[in-house]
């Protein structure tokens, strides 16, 4: 695939993935979502790589969400397809027998907060910001954020930000255990490369085994299944429209519940 929206870096056994929308805030469309897809699975295929850091172009964001202007003229049938495919490549991320370490450079909002649960470690900078805002448009986060999100957590913490939609700071959500790591900016991808030299000294098949030791207590089909669900029954009420609409406008949405 000829990428437009990542940055691909081999480095040795390592492969830096860089969204590269920087002007978007590195915003997840349909387009930059199908190159994570490829990259991932040919990353799988690629038995030079052991290692994977994902993270997102300049000093501002990792991914600030998902593309509203893509997500407005869902419908109830498509949105439900719309769901199901973030969750599936979030689940290739999550499953990936290869270590893969988010390198959050900055916003992690919706998406880009999932993308990053998705990833078997985190490490932030001090400026990132992580936060599940979805209710604030009328709908719920829908790349599975309201299951991995309790998983690291906890159910109280998770409601509370997905309840809210609030935004933590990196440093909160290295208190609450969302991330691993808190780095300066300059220092983030000195971090990450470290953590993937000491992983990269292990034994490559117990590290595979590992991970999905890991994996195998996680929830792979009803949890998501019922986040998918209610993404595309949340779609078609009046509470989307208007949350979708002033989000756009640039003003402050007036729900009505219905």
């Amino acid at each position: 695939m000829d990428y437009k929206n990542l940055l691909l870096e081999k480095n040795e056994n390592l492969l830096i993935i860089t969204i590269n929308r920087e002007s978007k805030l590195n915003a997840l469309n349909s387009k930059t979502l199908e190159e994570i897809k490829d990259a991932f699975q040919n990353a799988y295929d690629d038995e030079s790589i052991r290692a994977i850091i994902i993270t997102g172009k300049g000093e501002k964001a990792f991914v600030a969400g998902a593309d509203i202007s893509e997500i407005k003229d869902l419908n109830e049938l498509n949105a439900r397809k719309f769901s199901e495919e973030g969750q599936e490549i979030m689940q290739s991320i999550e499953t990936c027998p290869k270590p893969v370490i988010a390198a959050v450079n900055g916003f992690a909002l919706g998406g880009g907060c999932e993308l990053a649960l998705a990833c078997h470690i985190r490490i932030a900078s001090e400026n990132a910001k992580f936060g599940l805002p979805e209710v604030s448009l009328g709908i719920i986060p829908g790349y599975g954020g309201t299951q991995r999100l309790p998983q690291l957590v906890g159910k109280g913490i998770a409601n509370e930000l997905i309840l809210t939609g609030d935004m933590i700071s990196a440093q909160r959500s290295y208190e609450i255990g969302l991330v691993n790591h808190v780095v300066p900016q300059a220092e983030l991808m000195e971090k990450a490369k470290g953590l993937v030299n000491k992983i990269l000294k292990k034994a490559p098949l117990a590290v595979s085994h590992a991970i999905d030791c890991v994996n195998a207590s996680l929830p792979m089909n009803t949890g998501y299944q019922t986040e998918a669900n209610a993404f595309s029954s949340a779609i078609k009420t009046e509470d989307f429209v208007e949350g979708t609409s002033a989000f756009l406008e640039k003003r402050k949405p007036t729900f009505k519940g219905k």
